[in-house]
């Protein structure tokens, strides 16, 4: 579950500048991002990446993305989205879209369409004037529930152009189910077609705060301690980049090693 206190980070336009030459100075990787405009940015300059890469597949993208908290949330607050994805929406829309037409090549029109009310689920395409195979089409918030739509989508799409899946409320082929054609249809429709744009995500690990992030084509890791006043927000790097999502028993294992006591 996202700490409420470490996500108020990325709300915060004010910083010291303890925190500031942290955030700048990670060792041999990238820090966190610091607001949620970085996070566009470094999100935008990564799926490009992913795009540009040479490859004889159509270009299929995941995007995680943390969305940062209303500005009216308090520390105190249990559950920051007491609405779900539904309150989640209305910010998820703009962040895709803000992604989007930076994304694309002289951006024209975005549309979008609801493709599932009941689950938070919508599609948009962002169109590119210089030339139809640089569109770009993504859904947000894909369940299970989508298979269908993402099979459906992902021919409408074709081979030329992208298609990005935001913030999927799946891990793994067996959340389609254990049994039966869905999990099946799941490994070849998404799992074995889409690799990672760009990440942003948070875990507890050994009960340290930890941060993954991917930039094409790298997955970066740090533990994050703010229990300092003085010295504000320091960020511990763990693994070194790595082109596979770090195991959480690689991390936990590192942990022991770098922080033999907690930072708690």
């Amino acid at each position: 579950m996202r700490s409420t206190a470490t996500t108020l980070l990325l709300i915060s336009a004010m910083r010291s500048t303890a925190t500031t030459l942290l955030l700048v100075s990670t060792v041999n990787g990238l820090a966190i991002p610091s607001s949620p405009a970085e996070q566009t940015r470094r999100a935008i300059t990564s799926i490009r990446s992913a795009i540009l890469e040479p490859s004889d597949k159509p270009k299929r993208l995941f995007i995680d993305y943390l969305i940062p908290l209303p500005a009216e949330t308090k520390e105190e607050d249990i559950d920051p989205w007491p609405g779900g994805l539904a309150q989640m929406y209305p910010y998820a829309e703009d962040i895709i879209r803000d992604i989007l037409k930076g994304v694309v090549n002289e951006a024209g029109q975005c549309s979008s369409q609801v493709l599932s009310a009941p689950d938070c689920c919508g599609f948009f395409i962002q169109e590119s004037q210089e030339d139809p195979k640089k569109d770009v089409a993504a859904i947000l918030f894909p369940s299970v529930d989508q298979l269908d739509d993402i099979e459906r989508i992902d021919e409408m799409v074709g081979p030329d152009r992208t298609l990005i899946l935001m913030n999927k409320q799946f891990q793994r082929p067996a959340d389609f189910g254990f049994t039966g054609m869905s999990k099946s249809r799941s490994r070849s429709a998404i799992f074995d077609r889409f690799k990672w744009g760009f990440a942003f995500q948070e875990l507890a690990c050994r009960g340290e705060d930890v941060k993954l992030t991917f930039e094409h084509p790298n997955w970066y890791s740090c533990a994050v301690c703010d229990e300092d006043v003085d010295l504000g927000s320091q960020q511990i790097k763990l693994l070194e980049p790595q082109l596979e999502r770090p195991a959480y028993e690689a991390l936990e294992a590192k942990i022991n090693e770098v922080l033999p006591e907690p930072l708690w």
